[in-house]
Formats: structure tokens, C-alpha cells, sequence
């Protein structure tokens, strides 16, 4: 175990990341092996054309539904792009980084077809973001349905992830719509993560009766997830970047109920009685698009592990947590063999595959001609 150790801490150096730990670990040389050498996969196009895609979600093992940012639903079945989209949202607001950004499907999908999706919207002088509900009817959406609206939001720090927990609630994230006092306001909803009923309702069991607030104290977040085995609840963030503080301090946070993760109080390696601070941050900034956490059984070395998308970092970035230890990260570093530039999404197919998207043509990337695309990790063999 203690060889493994240094292996990890060698492995988060070379990141560039840093992590919770007081450990003094005796220094000895390592061979750190290549670990595309030990993982044995390798990266497949899937499909290109896309202008950032920024969220996707699999309705079968066929099809792939794409929400690009500037407000088109596209989709794809068996591997080719339909040159018309779904749907063009002609509302969304997409100035800068707000859109139309997440996809998920509902937990009874197979049954009722349900989909819901995240969009920014001017309302008069400011953005919002509201989550809507749809029927999937294959070439059309129907039965628009308004689960939540009036999100606080910007053109930039406006969010907004949408999953379901294995507690079948609904969470969203809510940046701080570049207001950051308000993350630590219980008032407002922004700086936030919301836990919802599917129909938008408050559950009886929120840390904060009558709200819909689950945790609070975060400045932009993007990406959450649920570990397989034992359902705790991950999340990451976007930290400062100037305007609002020292730039780095991008966060993985394990999510609990009514904690207040410390923003703008608090960031980087700072800590605050009453705060709960990141199980690890990354500067300089990487920053983290979105968060996975495979459960698979194509690679058994990914198991249980956390992936995100990496944007101004230009990777995919790996962290391994320990079974025992919900709050120690082992190992941290990016997946050699992948240089496609600014990474955004990346879920866990139906194959067991691991698909991602770039985001070249986000304003800050430099996009190739087939910008942007989606693909996958696949075997090598």
C-alpha cells in the first residue's frame, strides 16, 4: 500500500494539483509506467460538426442526444450526426458561457420518455436559468412542462448541471451569477445545489425546511456525481479566476447535506471552523467542466473512479478515492493520449465505453476543422 502511495503522490505533483493531506511520505525514486501502458485503451472519433456540445445523454444504446450551448437538442444514432436538430431553443441567452447545458433523463425514461434540460433566458435586464421538462417523441419534443425558473445567472458563473441522485431527486447547480456574496446568502438560490422533486416540489427532507437549497458556499459548479457503491455525492467547481481572487482553486467536493462549502469566505487551501473544504483543488486552474464516476466493467481499472473534463487544462483528468475514506484522494492525474484541446462532458455509455466532447469552439479554444467532436475510450484490443 505505501509503494502505491508515493505512486499516487508522484502522480499528483506531476498534475500540478494539490490535496488534503498531512502525511509526511519519505522520499525514494519511482518508475511511474505510462498509464495508457497499464489501462490499454484508446480514443475513437465519434462524430464531429458540433459547436460546443455541452452536455449529452444516452435515451438507448444507439442514440445519443447533444445539447449544444447556443440552443440546439441534436442527435445521433449509430454513430452519425442528424443534420437537423431536435429542437432550436430561440430563447436561450448565450453571450458567453450560458446556454442550453444540461440533459438528463428521468429515472422512469424506458415509461414515460421524460427529458429535462437546462437554458438560460433573458428576462429583461438579466439572465436567468429555468429547467424544463419534455416528452422524448424521437424527431420532436412535446408536453413542455416548467420544473423550475428565475435560477439566478449570468453571462458568466450561470452553472448548470442537472442529474438525478440514486434517491431519485432531482439536483441542479447554481453558479453564483458572478454575485458571490450570495453563495453564502440561504435566501437566495444562487451559489447553490438544489435537490428537487421530478415535478419541481420541495422534498420533506431537505436540510433547510420548506427549500430547496442541499448544500451552499459554492462559487461555479458544473459537474456532479454519485459513487456507485456507496452513494455519496461528488461535485466540482470552478475556483477564481482574478476578478473574484487568486486564480487556481478549482474544486472536487464530497457533497453532504446543509454544508457550506466556503465560498466567497473561503478558497484554495483556506479553511474556515464550519466550512468544509475541497478533498482536493488544482492550480494552476484546469478548470472542471463536468464530473463522471465509471462504474463499468470494460475497464476494471477506472472502477469507481472520478473523471472530468478539463477546459483550459486540455484533458481528462482521473482521481481515484479511497473505498474506506470518502474524503482521501489516492491518485490524480490526466489520461495520456488524449490531446483534442478544451475537454467538457464525459458520462459512462451503456457499452461501459467512456465518451467525452471537446469545446474548441467556446471562444477560448483553437478549433480544427471537424470541431467540435464527440468520442470515446474504447479498448485497445
Amino acid at each position: 500500500m505505501r509503494k502505491f502511495y508515493l505512486l499516487s503522490v508522484a502522480l499528483l505533483t506531476l498534475a500540478g494539483c494539490q490535496f488534503n493531506s498531512s502525511q509526511q511520505i519519505e522520499e525514494e525514486p519511482l518508475e511511474i509506467p505510462a498509464l495508457e501502458e497499464v489501462m490499454g485503451y484508446q480514443v475513437k472519433e465519434v462524430v464531429s460538426g458540433l459547436e460546443v456540445p455541452w452536455d449529452m445523454a444516452f435515451t438507448s444504446e444507439n442514440r445519443i442526444l447533444i445539447t449544444e450551448r447556443p440552443g440546439r437538442l441534436r442527435e445521433v444514432v449509430d454513430g452519425v450526426l442528424n443534420p437537423t436538430p431536435i429542437r432550436v431553443f430561440r430563447e436561450v441567452s448565450s453571450i458567453s458561457e450560458e446556454g442550453l447545458m444540461s440533459i438528463t433523463l428521468d429515472p422512469n425514461y424506458a415509461e414515460n420518455k421524460w427529458i429535462y434540460l437546462s437554458l438560460a433566458y433573458q428576462k429583461g435586464e438579466e439572465i436567468k436559468v429555468k429547467v424544463v421538462r419534455f416528452v422524448d417523441a424521437g424527431d420532436h419534443l412535446e408536453s413542455e412542462k416548467t420544473i423550475i425558473e428565475d435560477l439566478p445567472a449570468a453571462k458568466f458563473h450561470a452553472g448548470s448541471r442537472v442529474r438525478f441522485g440514486p434517491d431519485g431527486k432531482l439536483y441542479i447547480t447554481v453558479g453564483d451569477g458572478l454575485n458571490k456574496d450570495e453563495a453564502q446568502n440561504l435566501d437566495s438560490l444562487a451559489g447553490k445545489i438544489l435537490r428537487l422533486n421530478a415535478d419541481g416540489s420541495i422534498p420533506s427532507d431537505n436540510p433547510f425546511p420548506g427549500s430547496r437549497i442541499w448544500s451552499y458556499g459554492h462559487r461555479n459548479s458544473q459537474g456532479i456525481a454519485w459513487h456507485p457503491e456507496t452513494g455519496e455525492m461528488y461535485e466540482t467547481e470552478h475556483g477564481p479566476s482574478i476578478i473574484d481572487g487568486p486564480p487556481g482553486g478549482d474544486e472536487v467536493n464530497h457533497i453532504v447535506a446543509g454544508a457550506n462549502y466556503g465560498w466567497p469566505i473561503v478558497s484554495h487551501d483556506q479553511s474556515e471552523e464550519g466550512m468544509i473544504p475541497p478533498i482536493i483543488q488544482f492550480t494552476p486552474a484546469e478548470p472542471p467542466a463536468s464530473l463522471m464516476i465509471y462504474s463499468g466493467e470494460v475497464f476494471p481499472a477506472f472502477k469507481n473512479q472520478l473523471f472530468f473534463g478539463s477546459l483550459k487544462g486540455e484533458g481528462l483528468m482521473q482521481i481515484q478515492i479511497d473505498t474506506d475514506d470518502p474524503d482521501l484522494v489516492l491518485q490524480a492525474e490526466k489520461l495520456p493520449g488524449i490531446d483534442v484541446g478544451r475537454i467538457r462532458n464525459v458520462i459512462q455509455g451503456p457499452d461501459g465505453f467512456i465518451y467525452f466532447s471537446n469545446s474548441n469552439q467556446d471562444g477560448r479554444g483553437k478549433p480544427s476543422d471537424t470541431d467540435d467532436r464527440i468520442f470515446r475510450i474504447i479498448p485497445k484490443n
